[in-house]
């Protein structure tokens, strides 16, 4: 039996099948359920919070590198927070409700921030290349394929 007290919404919430909607003004931008990986179309309650949110980001972070030019690299800021911006290196989660983000500062300075998935409130933001001579590096791809075959 589960003790935990929950509001009628997060029980309505934890009964549903995920969901994804999004309109954009541009039509070729993801805005169709069919572009989430089938692993992510499980019931919620065979998931922590923290596998969740770490799912639906990389979703989020590939979606808007679709976007980008080639001389721009996704990058998070964290708002309400004094970590800035961070270009994304690496994600992951620490179940049942923590989120890992590397990568690294306004100043190349190496960064780690971990957070509680309550407290998650990020902005994606499109950051210049570091170095003009390199492609450039694109995260949420790399972090969608890991989702496929896993």
């Amino acid at each position: 039996m589960d003790d935990r007290i929950e509001t009628t919404a997060e029980a309505a919430e934890a009964e549903a099948l995920p969901r994804m909607y999004e309109v954009h003004a541009d039509p070729g931008d993801c805005a169709d359920p069919d572009c989430m990986p089938d692993r992510m179309k499980a019931p919620v309650d065979t998931k922590s919070p923290s596998q969740w949110a770490y799912e639906r980001l990389i979703l989020y972070i590939r979606n808007f590198e679709q976007q980008l030019d080639g001389e721009h690299e996704v990058a998070m800021g964290f708002a309400g927070a004094e970590a800035g911006v961070l270009r994304i290196e690496g994600m992951g989660y620490f179940e049942p409700d923590i989120i890992t983000f590397y990568g690294r500062d306004a100043n190349g300075v190496r960064t780690q921030l971990i957070q509680h998935v309550s407290q998650l409130n990020v902005m994606l933001r499109a950051l210049p290349k570091p170095s003009e001579d390199a492609p450039a590096n694109r995260i949420g791809f790399r972090l969608a394929a890991d989702l496929e075959e896993t």
